[in-house]
């Protein structure tokens, strides 16, 4: 494969990306979307989930010994992102797909 033709298969699928954006922008698929727009890799996505695993953990941890502020976990939240996502449009993002929803309500509350 040349250079070429390496060029119009990547630009074909930049504009079936744009499509797909399209569509998804109308489903509840928001985090999902916010991954297509910001390019994250499998990679990131997978650090993401792992972190927030790790963090639903920890909150549930802190509610059985009667914390009620979680802000130290939200630092943490903040910390771990991808440098191309924001904390409060991930979070948005996460609550409209229903993902993570013990951690992500806790976390609008500092926003």
């Amino acid at each position: 494969m040349n250079l070429d033709s390496l060029i119009e298969k990547m630009n074909r699928l930049e504009y079936h990306q744009s499509i797909l954006l399209k569509m998804i922008s109308k489903s509840d698929d928001h985090f999902y979307k916010l991954i297509v727009e910001r390019s994250l890799n499998k990679q990131d996505v997978e650090t993401f989930h792992k972190k927030c695993n790790e963090l639903m953990i920890e909150l549930e941890e802190q509610q059985a010994e009667g914390f009620v502020y979680f802000e130290s976990l939200f630092k943490k939240f903040k910390e771990s992102l991808h440098p191309n996502l924001e904390a409060e449009e991930v979070i948005l993002a996460c609550l409209r797909q229903q993902l993570f929803l013990p951690l992500m309500i806790e976390f609008k509350k500092y926003i």
